[in-house]
């Protein structure tokens, strides 16, 4: 099937833009769509605290401001996107294309919403 990736391996400040765009349509969407950290409450408590900050790009000056005092390991704990092992694809109505992502190996996780948004999303485990 034909795959369109939106997104792979991503810098800090890649990451940032990323999560405000979706931030900008909704205001809890990271602690909606990360795993409970505390990671994830330091960046939703600087959107909560932050309701001026209403565009992207200030959004991800904010995020990306905390993001960049994280080691390798928070980093990777928070989003695989930080250590090159997730992709995002756009969503097609290919049912084998889903499939096909289920079935890739060391796969972690796979969403096709994230905090209410129809993204595509698929991570992968460390390679031991």
């Amino acid at each position: 099937p034909e795959v369109v990736f939106t997104s792979g391996a991503r810098t800090i400040a890649q990451q940032a833009s990323a999560m405000a765009g979706n931030v900008v349509k909704n205001r809890k969407y990271i602690e909606e769509t990360y795993q409970v950290s505390d990671e994830r409450k330091e960046l939703q408590d600087w959107v909560d605290d932050n309701p001026d900050a209403k565009t992207k790009s200030q959004i991800a000056a904010g995020l990306e401001s905390i993001m960049n005092g994280w080691t390798d390991e928070q980093k990777y704990g928070f989003s695989r996107h930080m250590s090159a092992l997730a992709f995002d694809v756009k969503p097609t109505a290919n049912d084998k294309l889903k499939q096909a992502i289920k079935d890739l190996p060391n796969l972690r996780e796979f969403f096709d919403k994230e905090g209410g948004l129809i993204i595509w999303h698929a991570d992968f485990k460390k390679k031991k």
